[in-house]
């Protein structure tokens, strides 16, 4: 692909990722569904909080009904609330812009088809063709032209979806929420007020400038001790379309996407609702996380890095829990793409019915300290497959044993060997580390 990644096309607002790429994709959009059909497109199109996403939505929008789609605008929505009212509403396909976590002078465009999921790459591929002139389209003309149509009851749906899937009160417990200045600022809140919840908001109020600024959930120490100083019993915060979710316990430890994988799966196991009993992580999940799941007697599948590969390996398997220690959780049951606000629900649901403390629940849990080095090489495919490499990735890894692990894989995006280790001390990840280390020297840039 040469626009889009595995998270749509990404870039800096009007650098990389254009006002003039934000029509195209429109007018590509709009006339490829409607030209499947004997009716006009429908594009159901929502956005997050920073200042570009104006002006996004206005070019895509302009696109779109020129081609002749019928554009239904939710305005600031989460990512996950877009893919929701796709199905929910029949449309055609849905378009969320947002950079997620990325600083406000980034932006991006994700694209996904009628069954809300990520938009298949054929499709993506032709919208590349198109972007680069390759081919034409049509622009709709006299009442063939398309609309818009302010649709905020799509919003309301979601929400009151979010409210639905909880079937518990949370009155009496204090909670905290850092929207992050993004697209949960206008969701959070409304459901966990409708649940009973005595609700603590901070950084709610965005400006276009100040998503993810110190705060949310790349950024959690505000939200540590926020829940510390309001004596809270639990805090959850949100990346910038609100796909994420990072906890913090009473106590101010926080609980990443690994503890939420462990706490809702030996959960969700007990009460026969684990498929297979087994669950999805990532190679890149902590060995203290796998280390639990054989104790707690829960099995687990692990896949490259993105949610795209956790979500494939949970369909085609079946299975009902998955995700990254992003925060980027998967409740297969529910939902096909990760949905932040959601796993604070479901993680609220386990504390409401163990009737203990998440430091309690995550407690079994030993993390093992990480290593993670980054080497920027000349060429990372021929490192990866270089002899010595490889033969110091079984050194460092027979030097651990079955004490932890040596991790190395290349970047998907950058020119980059990630070299990871896991181990019981810092000194053994550094050990370990440096056996395959100075064997990528002689391929450092």
């Amino acid at each position: 692909m040469k626009y889009f990644g595995t998270d749509g096309f990404r870039g800096e607002a009007n650098c990389g990722l254009t006002v003039d790429h934000a029509f195209k994709i429109g007018r590509y959009v709009g006339w490829y569904y409607g030209a499947r059909q004997e009716r006009k497109a429908r594009i159901v199109l929502g956005k997050d909080t920073r200042r570009s996403s104006y002006m996004f939505e206005s070019a895509l929008t302009a696109g779109l009904v020129a081609s002749g789609a019928d554009v239904y605008m939710l305005h600031v929505i989460p990512t996950p609330g877009v893919a929701y009212e796709t199905v929910d509403g029949r449309f055609d396909c849905g378009i969320m812009i947002s950079a997620s976590h990325n600083p406000y002078t980034d932006n991006g465009i994700k694209l996904v088809n009628g069954e809300g999921y990520k938009m298949d790459e054929d499709v993506l591929e032709l919208i590349e063709s198109y972007i680069d002139g390759e081919v034409e389209v049509p622009l709709a003309t006299g009442d063939s032209i398309g609309s818009t149509i302010d649709y905020m009851q799509g919003r309301n749906r979601y929400i009151a979806h979010l409210i639905a899937s909880a079937n518990f009160s949370l009155q009496g417990v204090k909670v905290g929420l850092d929207c992050a200045n993004g697209s949960a600022s206008s969701v959070a809140k409304p459901v966990f007020d409708a649940l009973g919840a005595d609700v603590r908001v901070i950084n709610n109020a965005p400006d276009g400038l100040n998503i993810n600024v110190d705060c949310g959930s790349t950024h959690i120490d505000r939200l540590r001790r926020h829940v510390v100083e309001q004596g809270l019993d639990v805090g959850f915060a949100y990346d910038g379309d609100a796909d994420r979710c990072i906890a913090v316990d009473e106590r101010g430890n926080v609980v990443d996407g690994d503890l939420i994988l462990y706490v809702c799966g030996v959960y969700l196991n007990k009460h026969g609702r684990l498929t297979a009993g087994t669950v999805v992580p990532t190679v890149m999940s902590n060995y203290g996380l796998f280390k639990a799941f054989e104790q707690a007697h829960l099995s687990y599948e692990t896949t490259d890095v993105g949610d795209k590969y956790v979500y494939a390996c949970m369909r085609e398997n079946g299975y009902s829990l998955g995700g990254e220690q992003s925060g980027h959780i998967i409740f297969g049951d529910i939902e096909c793409t990760g949905d932040g606000i959601m796993t604070s629900l479901r993680v609220m649901e386990v504390l409401r019915a163990e009737r203990e403390t998440l430091s309690q629940l995550c407690a079994p849990v030993k993390l093992y300290p990480q290593l993670l080095t980054n080497v920027r090489v000349t060429d990372k495919d021929e490192a990866m497959g270089n002899e010595a490499v490889l033969a110091a990735v079984r050194e460092a890894e027979e030097f651990l044993g079955d004490r932890g692990r040596v991790f190395v894989r290349a970047s998907g995006t950058e020119p980059l060997v990630r070299v990871l280790a896991e181990a019981p001390t810092n000194e053994l990840c550094r050990e370990s580390s440096e056996i395959v280390l100075r064997a990528l020297k002689p391929f450092e840039a």
